[in-house]
């Protein structure tokens, strides 16, 4: 894209109207404030480029934090599962920053700088705070450099209309006038559309904000779901049915109210597995090395039908990674497919009882943190995860279908990095028989009870015995979904079909002939010749950029929003992801003519 030679009217932080008329000068709307606004603004200021202006929305009051980190999705009990040292760069560092904390705030979250260093997890909302401090250095830092930035909170962005006659795109907002841009980058994070909150009685489609879960009950709780999500649901609800406390040993224990004597937590989870416990990571820095270049996919692509192949990822980005640092573990893998890998793995983990692993692997991680050590084989999973998460959408259909039934549910378990704290939060109500683990099953499903409120939990036992238990509160904890393509926000893209839907094509037609003939709802043919498994989300390139329905990109418009971009990029890497992403972007947008 060329940048245009006109006059742009621009509106700086004094409110005063300027006519300006540089050469080759750009306006950028950041759509989002949170961690993915950052890092973008993060690499817009480091790119040195100052013929450009930048507007950040945000719809919250709170820049840097997001949901994840702010009151819409943390309470002061939770705590981030990565420490200071695992976060990429920014312009201090959080045991730097925590040194600047007033008393008040220390007190509040129980932080001791002296003793603090960047090994140490955080409270969520405390992170929020510090992210929310890296914004405030950025925006200084660009204004410095003569960036004009300006900066709208509490302003929601309702629509998004492309107009390529102008190559111009047009924000629209709840409450203030619309602004056309040259370019934007949708940076909206975190999305739990409700179903049936609020019209079933205590029916909650998500845990957030874990302020609504702040009640007491006398009788027992769903959660549907065994992840981190659902692990931020119980914190807060035993906290208001209950309390924690350390008896003579030193142990952690929980006792439940005397008005909540029938109080119970029931998590049901489909794999009938816990997450794994988060460990010392030896090289934080491995997964900006793990990505496989352009060339190294294309090459690929060549000996594979147009395709990335998974089994190359999985033997380029795990397997290998063994060679030197572990080759009895490399010798013991490296025949293995993902199926008979992840097979071995979940065999390790299938074979104890939810809760007995879940304190050996506490005791393994305690291990590993004080000396410093890496569960290497998990580590490397995570890098696995990162690596094949941007380049995903080369893979064939087939390779998609392989990962999401059988390598993803090994790395959601494995990877999830669940911090000491809460696990011993849940030995505690384990130990005290307030919660307890059931395996569902895949066919498992939660009916919404209109008369009682809650829902009625269906699924086959272990004893394959079907049941039907209804609960007078349920909370889904599935975790961020990838949402479809039917609930893109901005509905004027959707409407003009500036975006389209994002899927994989077959690479054996007969596989697709096959599960085309047998209906399956995300399979599609086109040109009734080619098949394609639709995927959740939209269309992008390799920078972020949208595509249209007929694969055209469009240079105006980036997302790095998680949530709708789900069918390319399967896993979510948090800030890694963020770093990478925003890398990608500013490469495209501030090119050189």
């Amino acid at each position: 894209m060329r940048r245009k030679t006109k006059h742009f009217l621009f509106r700086r932080v004094n409110q005063k109207l300027i006519l300006k008329s540089l050469k080759n000068f750009k306006t950028i709307a950041i759509l989002g404030g949170g961690p993915s606004g950052l890092f973008m603004l993060k690499r817009i200021v480091e790119s040195g480029d100052t013929a450009i202006s930048i507007d950040i929305f945000e719809k919250q009051a709170q820049l840097g934090a997001g949901m994840p980190y702010s009151n819409m999705g943390a309470n002061d009990e939770h705590i981030t599962n990565v420490s200071g040292n695992e976060i990429p760069e920014l312009v201090t560092s959080v045991s730097e920053w925590v040194t600047t904390l007033p008393q008040d705030t220390l007190n509040r979250f129980n932080i001791d700088p002296e003793k603090f260093n960047d090994y140490k997890v955080m409270p969520r909302l405390l992170f929020g705070q510090y992210l929310s401090a890296q914004f405030d250095l950025l925006q200084q830092k660009g204004k410095e450099l003569g960036i004009d930035i300006d900066i709208q909170l509490n302003t929601e962005v309702t629509d998004i209309i492309d107009h390529p006659e102008e190559d111009t795109v047009e924000v629209e907002f709840k409450d203030k006038p619309s602004r056309k841009y040259d370019n934007i980058i949708i940076c909206t994070g975190h999305n739990w559309p409700k179903k049936n909150e609020g019209k079933i009685p205590n029916y909650y489609d998500s845990p957030y904000p874990p302020a609504k879960l702040k009640f007491k009950v006398n009788h027992p709780v769903a959660i549907k779901g065994s992840s981190l999500t659902a692990i931020d649901a119980i914190r807060t609800l035993a906290r208001h049915n209950g309390m924690f406390a350390l008896d003579g040993s030193g142990k952690l224990k929980y006792s439940v109210a005397e008005d909540s004597k029938d109080f119970r937590l029931v998590m049901h989870s489909r794999s009938g597995m816990l997450p794994a416990i988060r460990f010392h990571l030896e090289d934080s820095h491995l997964l900006k090395d793990s990505v496989l270049s352009k060339e190294e996919i294309l090459a690929n692509q060549v000996e594979n039908d147009g395709f990335l192949s998974l089994d190359f990822v999985f033997d380029k980005n795990f397997k290998q990674m063994f060679i030197e640092k572990e080759p009895e573990f490399y010798a013991k893998i490296k025949d293995m497919s993902i199926e008979d890998f992840v097979a071995s793995m979940m065999a390790l983990r299938e074979n104890l009882e939810p809760f007995q692993l879940l304190k050996a692997e506490y005791i393994e991680a305690e291990k590993s943190i004080k000396r410093k050590e890496s569960v290497y084989w998990k580590e490397m999973l995570a890098v696995l995860s990162f690596a094949m998460n941007y380049p995903a959408k080369h893979f064939s259909a087939e390779d998609m279908l392989r990962l999401q039934k059988t390598l993803m549910p090994l790395i959601s378990i494995v990877i999830a990095f669940v911090p000491q704290s809460s696990v011993e939060e849940m030995i505690a109500l384990y130990d005290a028989g307030v919660l307890e683990l059931i395996s569902v099953g895949d066919d498992s499903k939660e009916e919404p009870n209109q008369k009682e409120g809650g829902a009625i939990y269906h699924y086959t036992d272990d004893k394959n015995q079907k049941q039907s238990v209804h609960f007078k509160t349920f909370v889904d904890c599935v975790g961020q979904p990838h949402l479809p393509f039917k609930d893109f926000p901005y509905k004027s893209l959707l409407d003009n079909e500036t975006i389209s839907k994002a899927k994989l094509k077959f690479r054996y037609a007969e596989k697709g002939q096959k599960a085309y003939s047998e209906e399956q709802e995300n399979v599609e043919r086109y040109n009734n010749e080619d098949y394609y498994l639709v995927v959740p989300g939209i269309t992008i390139n390799d920078n972020f950029q949208i595509m249209d329905k007929y694969d055209a990109l469009n240079e105006r418009i980036y997302i790095m929003a998680v949530p709708y971009i789900g069918g390319y990029n399967p896993d979510y890497s948090g800030l890694d992801f963020c770093e990478a992403a925003s890398a990608t972007i500013v490469k495209s947008l501030l090119k050189p003519e």
